[in-house]
């Protein structure tokens, strides 16, 4: 079969011309007897099987399509680096590999990391052949059977079942090279501030010692128009700005970020020696405000109702990762077309791609870590470390208006009675909020809040009586236990913080009579819509809620409750869920 590249630059919110794109065909293989350490594997040892990164062995798309466990394995790649990289550092990066990794490069450890989510990076230059091929190893370690380890929706056993899933292991999202100067930019945090009309930019620069006199040059453009710049002098590693971009009489108002006009204002940085570029970094941002005023969620200072559909990350062929970046755009285009308004992307951080599509077509996304199922002290270590590494990346994308570190109490599963539970479900939205104070954050999506700053309920009742009776008021809606379970901690009390029903609907619908399952079922197109329309009508009409997440845009392996199946195609047309949205009453 053609296997698809995944050849799109990999981290568009901080784009470098000078890369190289190291997807496609690796030696692969199994150390399912852990001796690859020992026997140095990754001093050159050649491997015996063939697979495509960035998919993983369990996916068709890697070209091994097993899933079985096997918790170690070995990736390895020779290399011929460009001749526009000579004198230059070379840094190696790692989209997200999962769960442990080690990279060696020529035989010598560059680089270790612990996190399936999150993306990583060595300066390998030391280490560079730099006339001839250079070796890349890389040796990856799941725990498949661990309970504890934050996971997501990947199975503990090897079967996909409930609302469990095919596991990923290993290298599944982008692997890529680039080159920079000695003195370049490593980072940069793009905060907007609607209400003076400025951007503050922190750079984050690497190198400063080696030079005298550096400047940062800072050109802002909006629609290929130069409206502001800047250059300031580098006097440390770390250098903030604030520029204003225009006044409110001047088309202020109508440049702001929001699902329906999704502006965006590119941003190009230069680092200067004399007139000399060392550093050349493209990026973006969108001046968007979230924040709840008197109890109302708002957007840009208005009040905004959230349509949010639950959105698992699961893809034809590649498990958690996408086939294409067509793929990806696919799904924003798909979900806006259904009249949504914005995505729950539920326990995975997803390919900055993604996020990068939200942001150029305009819908909004909660931002929700890939969580662990059992609580244990190694538990709160990994989940506290990964956490801070996804806000990181993920905090210039103006699409991310919502932080979620933990869904339904999972890793939490006792925190009811268990102080420690409560302590650590708080101690992440305090830390979430330390890291960025912009945005709301809810500490356990579902039920079971200590302190949130929207209180979020999963109900998956389908009587409309008692949706209507449930939903009518905030303060009714809090006092609620659809499932069992207690909307807000005992110690925790309800100060008028805005409620969502994060959770609802996922009714099931067969079209082929396939096996699966969901939370009720349809048996054919006007039972589908007519148990669709009794979910959805009271819930768009509740006057307790400021906004929902419907279960799900498409079916998942054996969960059937999408309005999409898993290859995307509709069950009723796009135009029906674009009606109920609306508040309309759809025909077939």
């Amino acid at each position: 079969m053609a296997y698809p590249l995944r050849n799109e630059y990999p981290r568009p919110q901080f784009e470098r011309a000078s890369w190289l794109n190291l997807n496609g065909e690796w030696e692969f293989a199994y150390d399912d007897a852990n001796i690859g350490n020992d026997n140095k594997w990754y001093e050159g040892k050649p491997f015996d099987r063939k697979i495509q990164v960035p998919f993983c062995y369990q996916s068709e798309l890697s070209g091994i399509n097993e899933q079985a466990f096997h918790d170690i394995v070995w990736y390895r790649k020779e290399v011929q680096l460009p001749n526009e990289f000579a004198g230059k550092r070379v840094i190696l990066h790692f989209g997200a590999v999962d769960y442990e990794a080690k990279v060696w490069v020529n035989g010598h450890l560059v680089a270790s990391h612990e996190g399936g989510h999150t993306p990583f990076q060595a300066d390998i230059t030391a280490v560079l052949n730099t006339l001839s091929v250079n070796t890349i190893v890389v040796r990856a370690q799941d725990y498949s059977k661990d309970v504890t380890l934050p996971r997501g929706k990947q199975y503990w056993k090897e079967k996909s079942e409930q609302v469990f899933y095919t596991r990923t292991t290993g290298i599944w999202q982008t692997v890529w090279i680039e080159a920079v100067n000695a003195a370049h930019v490593s980072s940069i945090r793009l905060t907007p501030d609607i209400d003076t009309n400025r951007i503050h930019i922190r750079s984050f620069i690497k190198g400063t010692e080696l030079y005298n006199g550096l400047r940062l040059s800072i050109k802002i453009s909006f629609q290929g128009d130069l409206i502001a710049e800047d250059v300031i002098r580098v006097m440390a590693q770390e250098e903030e700005v604030s520029i204003r971009l225009h006044d409110f009489n001047d088309h202020g108002l109508g440049r702001w970020w929001s699902p329906e006009k999704p502006n965006l204002y590119d941003v190009e940085m230069m680092l200067l020696d004399g007139e000399r570029a060392l550093d050349q970094v493209k990026s973006y941002f969108g001046m968007r405000k979230i924040s709840i005023e008197d109890g109302v969620i708002c957007l840009n200072n208005r009040p905004y109702y959230m349509k949010l559909i639950l959105d698992q990350g699961y893809f034809p062929g590649g498990v958690l990762t996408a086939p294409s970046d067509k793929m990806l755009r696919s799904d924003v285009e798909l979900t806006k077309q259904m009249g949504f308004n914005g995505a729950r992307k539920h326990q995975k951080v997803e390919d900055p791609r993604y996020l990068y599509w939200c942001d150029k077509l305009g819908l909004l996304v909660w931002g929700e870590m890939a969580n662990a199922y059992q609580f244990s002290e190694q538990y709160v270590s990994r989940i506290m470390n990964e956490w801070q590494e996804a806000v990181h990346r993920d905090y210039n994308h103006p699409c991310v208006v919502v932080w979620v570190p933990i869904n339904e109490s999972w890793g939490t599963p006792n925190i009811l009675i268990d102080k420690r539970q409560q302590h650590h479900a708080s101690s992440l939205y305090y830390l979430t909020k330390s890291l960025d104070d912009t945005r709301p954050v809810i500490s356990n999506d579902g039920w079971e809040h200590v302190k949130s700053d929207i209180y979020t309920i999963h109900d998956y009742e389908s009587r409309q009586e008692i949706l209507e009776s449930r939903y009518s008021t905030k303060e009714l809606s809090v006092k609620c236990d659809p499932q069992g379970r207690k909307i807000i901690l005992p110690g925790y009390s309800y100060q008028g913080e805005p409620v969502q029903l994060s959770e609802f609907g996922g009714i099931s619908y067969m079209q082929d009579n396939g096996d699966g399952w969901g939370y009720s079922a349809a048996k054919d197109d006007q039972d589908f819509l007519n148990r669709l329309m009794a979910v959805m009508s009271p819930i768009i009409a509740a006057g307790g809620l400021q906004g929902y997440c419907y279960t799900q845009l498409t079916d998942v392996e054996q969960e059937k409750n999408g309005l999409l199946d898993f290859n995307r195609r509709p069950k009723l047309p796009i135009e029906v869920y674009r009606q109920l949205n609306a508040g309309e009453t759809p025909r077939l």
